[in-house]
Parts: structure tokens; C-alpha cells; sequence
């Protein structure tokens, strides 16, 4: 089973291995700084259950951090292919980056974590890169490892009638075993579409109205909103977008909910990212003044 270390030292060292070679990685995890809003911060952190308190990195405002934050994770093929490894060694890669950013998430008080991870588009790619990925989410889904520690709640977002039995029923268990915890949300994007999120959405408003439930002239954004699969979290609009590996575009991500969304885009591929990145993403978000259409 593959291991994800939710705690890591500064400059860990993450070994990745398969049958036919070994690669080790150094991950940085940098020692944070006080700034004026650490006490309140840390204080609330602790009352939320968010494992030890870490202040934010120097130069980030806690009234300005955002409550979503969403994730396009790419680059993990290029990323192995770089560096002589196989496929599967990258999406491990990305997969350990991902543990360490979901932790970084939950220190710094974001709220919601949303993570695409594999979208219905994905099925192209070759069977055997599939079925490693699907049983890689099969080790995640199934881990226990710091769970209660870290407190998270965990959601999965994305069309799961087609995935294996086994596979649906360790993210079910997830979901139920995790859904009292009051860390961060992470919502993982699994076998997701964003215009098939919209047009489940509809199909169940249509029959709601066919059925007599629901009145044509009470159909409105709010409505909509609350049969998208994102309505679970308490914030299910992204403040933030950060995409990776130096691609400019959404990829069929959360099209709805991504309206008024900051953009974030990376050059460096996801398992390249350290957390000076995450926090240069952030620094380019806390200033930006979001208007929605106002003056």
C-alpha cells in the first residue's frame, strides 16, 4: 500500500520505488513566521482541531486568505519522463505533493480544499496508467494514516457508478467516517466533468418539475446551486484556481462555480512544487480586488 506522510519535517525525504527502479525526492517544508494575526490564528486552529498551530507564513493576512481554494494537479507524466522514471512513479510523485499540500491547507485555515484528480476525459489515457491510477485511489481512499490527527473531512465529487465496487465503497467509508470532522473539507474530483456536473444538475431540476416538486418560476441560481455536486461544502465557490505545470485554460473544472474565481497559473509541474509555491500563489491572490461585475 502506498504511504502518505501527512507530517513532514523541513526537507523530508520521500522515497518512491516499483519493480524496477527507485527515486528519492527532497520536499521542503519551510518553517513558518509570526505575523500580526498568529495569536488569533493559532488560537482558532487549535479550536478547530487542526492539529498543532502554525502561524502563516510571513507576508500572508488571515483576513485575506481565501476559504476555497481548488486545484488542477498537472504535469505528473512530464514531471517522470524529466527525470527517467515511469508513469506511475509520477502520479506517485503527485500523489505524496498532494498529502503535503492538503496539509499546508489545513494549518493555514482555508476551509475547503477542492483537488481534480482524475476527470471522465482520463479514461483515454492508456489501461494500464488507468488501472494504476484507480488503484492508487484505492490505497488513499482506504489509508487511515493521521486521520484523526488531522481532523479533515473528506468528499468525493464526480460521477461513481462506473468505478469499481471496491473503489466506491472505500469512498463512501471516507465520506461517512470523516463527515463530523471540523478541519478542512477536501473534495476530490474523481471521474468528474464540469458540464456533466451542469447537466446532472438540470436533469434533476427537470424532473423535480415534472414531478410536481418544484414550480418553473422558482427555479433560480440558488436552486441550481443546491443540486451541483459541490453544494456539500460550506463554501462551494473557489476564491482561488491554482493550476500547474504552466497550462492556461480550466480543462471542463467546476465551470459553474468558477465564475468569479481568481486564476493561479504554476510553470512548475505539481510534484515540482514546494511550499514557497503554494504561498507565492496565495501572495498573488491576497491582493487582487474582487468586484463581481461592481464598481
Amino acid at each position: 500500500m502506498l504511504s502518505l506522510r501527512a507530517s513532514l519535517s523541513p526537507n523530508s525525504n520521500i522515497t518512491l520505488t516499483n519493480r524496477s527502479n527507485q527515486y528519492n525526492f527532497r520536499t521542503k517544508v519551510l518553517a513558518t513566521t509570526t505575523n500580526s494575526s498568529s495569536n488569533s490564528y493559532n488560537a482558532e486552529a487549535m479550536e478547530l482541531g487542526r492539529g498543532p498551530a502554525v502561524a502563516l507564513p510571513e507576508g500572508l493576512k488571515l483576513e485575506l486568505m481565501p476559504k476555497h481554494v481548488a486545484v488542477i494537479m498537472d504535469g505528473h507524466r512530464r514531471w517522470a519522463r524529466q527525470k527517467g522514471l515511469s508513469v506511475e512513479q509520477g502520479h506517485r510523485a503527485g500523489g505524496e505533493k498532494m498529502k503535503v499540500l492538503t496539509r499546508l491547507c489545513n494549518q493555514w485555515r482555508i476551509k475547503v480544499l477542492t483537488l481534480f484528480a482524475f476527470s471522465t476525459e482520463n479514461w483515454t489515457r492508456p489501461k494500464e496508467e488507468v488501472d494504476f491510477l484507480m488503484e492508487l485511489f484505492l490505497d488513499l481512499a482506504s489509508s487511515q494514516e493521521n486521520l484523526d490527527e488531522d481532523n479533515l473531512r473528506f468528499s468525493f465529487i464526480g460521477d461513481k457508478s462506473i468505478l469499481s465496487k471496491s473503489l466506491r465503497e472505500a469512498l463512501i467509508l471516507r465520506e461517512e467516517t470523516t463527515k463530523s470532522n471540523s478541519g478542512l473539507h477536501v473534495m476530490v474530483a474523481l471521474n468528474y466533468s464540469g458540464r456533466q456536473d451542469i447537466l446532472q444538475a438540470t436533469k434533476s431540476i427537470a424532473s423535480k418539475v415534472n414531478n410536481g416538486h418544484l414550480a418553473v418560476k422558482d427555479i433560480d441560481s440558488n436552486i441550481f446551486e443546491q443540486e451541483l455536486e459541490t453544494h456539500r461544502a460550506e463554501f462551494p465557490e473557489p476564491d482561488l484556481l491554482i493550476r500547474t505545470s504552466g497550462e492556461q485554460r480550466i480543462s471542463n473544472f467546476m465551470l459553474w462555480q468558477l465564475a468569479y474565481t481568481e486564476l493561479y497559473f504554476a510553470k512548475k509541474l505539481f510534484p515540482d512544487m514546494e511550499q514557497e509555491d503554494f504561498i507565492d500563489a496565495l501572495k498573488s491572490f491576497q491582493p487582487r480586488e474582487r468586484r463581481y461585475g461592481g464598481s
